[in-house]
């Protein structure tokens, strides 16, 4: 198993996350329960042993960049930062780089300096001669005062003497570097103490007068040197040529070799990796800040500390050269349980090797901040979080955070005044009113912003029917009243899609070489409609899950299709919008039965029948039905678990039959189970079409966990819903549906109650 690749990793709830990084082994199980619990911060009492004057403790966020490659080495790296998509750059940048072998860096043995400045010496040029003549003096005097350090093979090395002009009173001045290997400790004590310890003696053989004796946080004694080549193909995407984007990296860091204006903010985005990394293990972050700036200016001019540049091959090659100076031993790793938890989890054996895991963090931020900068720009890649991060300002509570977030994006006013006006309204909608309920939910369906109708699709659950029902059988189908909604505005030139809530920013590449999915149906959407080649913006506002089995994709088809044809005027009825949104389902599942885009298209409780007989008959239900959904939060690949039923019918397909008349044959029951209101019964035949599901291999075991609690706490009938694989299931509860719903909530699920049909 990949140790730091973890698909959709980004996708998942904070419990989730911690299950799978305990599943993965990168936390131990005393570690993972700290997690769950949040013991793992830092108390009051400890922050008070470690600073003077302590009243509290500020919080950041603790992420994990993912896909690192370093010297042939998995990393998973914890990164401390509170800046919107570093984290979600780095993995990107991490990912990109693995598939072409990664990172690979060097490093120095790495030593401190300690400067001991001495001032109204006699004669500068003999004092020099006689410190180096007495170097192995001054060097054993240094190691006498820490022979702990000398034993684990650390100490002062060596000793070098500089003479620098002064316009002090006492004429020129002597500076005596003092290059100490602190081994894992960052040494910053033990190096002043050194330089304290023998600075009377070097008083005495320069003839003068000590003043300053202190460390520099210049640490050019102890460099980093990373590199990362990135094939031209693999930078092609989102509707740029690898090419453009190799040149445009280029030529960017050549501007900011040579403009130190430029360099100041470059050389921000590397330090916004590595400082993150500094701060999640403990290490003084000031004092690499400070080092790595004064490298850029060695030279005498502010410079680019990374170098970019095409390779014989054609290859984009990222080199960076950085000091860098780490401990991973005393001072906040005894104090902090979140930096010794951090460093855990990162695995590193060495200061020095966390130091090579720094160097290849900053150029893969230093590669996400160049490629944003030259492709879509930074503001629009970074529309989404920039809104996210807004939202929190503003004090936005959770249960409307998701809402606020696509109305700041959709009013083009993504300010802090503007979210607090949006929460007023949200929260004025959500009052009391004499609207009837009737009204409520169409009003939901057709509008979210200020009155502007909205292209709208439905969500679904199947009751009884999945898969059999791509070969021409039956099954029950009913909306849920969740919905997919969508408009469209007019942009300069190509498809922008939007979809705050689901984490989606991107231009769709019509032209990729494998065009994503729903690239794929909007290309033959616009074709069918005419539309090639006029410049749209597509926003999206999902209440169904992406990838849960919900009838997601079907949704999302009919929302867009719909919001096309009230912007562009086209004049589509049902039929038509029915037969688009059934193209794009085959492009998302490749043989699918119609009965998602149906239900996503007219929103009817329906017995659904494809193939040499089609059937579509309402269902006329006395009383809504009390259904839990619960929702496993791994995502349902309806593709492929067709695909798999599929291989599986071709090499037995009497067995398959059967079992799909089987299915058929309880979807009729189930049709008279719901005429007639028998919720037992009705139940009872969800809980053997999940046996059937089951035996073809569709369920998974988180599925068949929620199946279980569901039944144990008062479910008559529990099943999956959809494709499977992942995704969601139904739970019928005619008796307390909020008990089954804390029930698979306290398993570590998401839950919905949902009041499904009904007059």
């Amino acid at each position: 198993m990949e140790r730091s690749r973890i698909p959709r990793f980004y996708k998942m709830s904070v419990p989730e996350r911690v299950r799978t990084v305990r599943d993965r082994g990168l936390v131990s199980p005393d570690d993972y329960k700290d997690l769950q619990s949040g013991s793992h911060t830092l108390s009051v009492q400890l922050a008070d042993k470690m600073i003077e004057n302590v009243i509290g403790v500020m919080g950041l966020p603790v992420g994990l960049g993912l896909n690192f490659l370093i010297n042939e080495k998995e990393y998973v790296v914890p990164l401390v930062v509170e800046e919107p998509s570093i984290v979600a750059a780095l993995s990107s940048a991490a990912k990109l780089a693995r598939e072409s072998g990664g990172f690979t860096v060097e490093s120095m043995e790495p030593q401190l300096i300690g400067q001991i400045q001495i001032v109204d010496v006699a004669n500068p040029s003999r004092a020099k001669a006689a410190l180096l003549q007495r170097k192995a003096e001054i060097l054993n005097l240094a190691n006498s005062l820490h022979p702990k350090m000398i034993a684990r093979g650390g100490g002062a090395r060596d000793l070098e003497v500089f003479i620098h002009p002064s316009q002090g009173p006492g004429g020129d001045m002597v500076v005596v570097h003092l290059l100490v290997d602190t081994r894992d400790a960052m040494g910053a004590n033990l190096v002043n103490t050194m330089c304290e310890g023998v600075a009377s003696l070097v008083e005495n053989i320069a003839d003068g007068r000590v003043f300053l004796r202190i460390l520099s946080n210049l640490t050019d004694r102890a460099l980093v040197k990373a590199r990362v080549r990135i094939p031209v193909e693999k930078l092609t995407g989102k509707g740029f040529d690898g090419e453009q984007v190799r040149d445009g990296i280029i030529v960017a860091n050549d501007f900011a070799r040579i403009d130190p204006y430029r360099a100041a903010t470059h050389n921000k985005g590397i330090m916004n990796g590595i400082d993150a990394v500094a701060l999640a293990t403990g290490n003084d972050w000031r004092a690499i800040e400070s080092g790595a700036h004064a490298y850029a200016a060695r030279g005498g001019r502010y410079a680019s500390l990374t170098q970019w540049y095409k390779n014989d091959a054609g290859d984009l090659v990222g080199e960076l050269e950085i000091p860098i100076k780490v401990g991973t031993v005393g001072g906040p790793l005894q104090t902090n349980p979140t930096v010794a938890l951090n460093m855990r989890m990162l695995g590193v054996e060495s200061a020095r090797e966390l130091a090579e895991v720094m160097g290849a963090v900053g150029l893969a931020q230093n590669f996400s901040a160049i490629r944003a900068l030259v492709t879509e720009g930074i503001q629009q890649g970074h529309m989404t979080l920039h809104a996210r991060s807004v939202a929190t300002a503003a004090g936005t509570p959770p249960e409307l955070f998701d809402t606020v977030v696509e109305r700041l994006i959709a009013s083009g006013e993504i300010k802090i005044w503007k979210a607090e006006e949006i929460i007023a309204e949200v929260r004025s909608q959500a009052e009391p009113s004499t609207v009837s309920v009737e009204e409520d939910e169409r009003r939901d369906e057709e509008t979210t912003l200020e009155g502007e109708t909205l292209g709208a699709g439905h969500g679904k659950i199947i009751l009884l029917g999945e898969h059999a029902v791509v070969y021409g059988r039956r099954a029950i189908a009913a909306p849920i009243p969740l919905a997919i909604q969508a408009r469209v505005e007019d942009a300069r030139e190509g498809v922008e899609l939007i979809i705050p809530r689901w984490g989606v920013e991107q231009r769709l590449d019509f032209k990729a070489k494998h065009p994503q999915s729903f690239a794929r149906s909007m290309a033959r959407v616009l074709e069918a409609l005419g539309l090639q080649g006029r410049g749209m913006r597509i926003e999206v506002f999902p209440n169904v899950p992406r990838a849960m089995g919900l009838g997601g994709s079907a949704a999302l088809a009919v929302a867009v299709i719909r919001a096309m044809d009230a912007h562009f005027s086209l004049g589509l009825n049902d039929e038509r919008i029915n037969e688009l949104a059934f193209e794009c389902e085959k492009v998302a599942h490749g043989t699918p039965s119609g009965i998602d885009n149906t239900l996503a298209t007219w929103g009817e409780f329906m017995l659904f029948r494809n193939g040499e007989k089609p059937q579509r008959e309402v269902i006329e239900v006395a009383e809504p039905l009390p259904i839990v959904i619960g929702m496993s939060g791994v995502e349902s690949l309806t593709a492929r678990t067709v695909a798999r039923v599929r291989e599986a019918w071709k090499k037995n397909p009497n067995l398959y039959e059967r079992i799909f008349d089987e299915i058929d044959t309880l979807a009729g029951n189930g049709l008279d189970a719901l005429k007639t209101g028998d919720y037992d019964t009705l139940g009872e035949l969800m809980n053997v079409c999940q046996g059937l599901l089951n035996a073809m291999q569709v369920s998974s075991w988180e599925l068949e966990e929620m199946v279980q609690v569901a039944r144990n706490n008062g479910a008559v009938g529990a099943k999956l819903t959809g494709g499977g694989g992942g995704g969601s299931i139904i739970a019928l509860c005619p008796d307390d549906s909020a008990r089954v719903a804390r029930a698979i909530r306290a398993a570590g699920y998401n839950a919905l109650e949902v009041q499904i049909g009904g007059a």
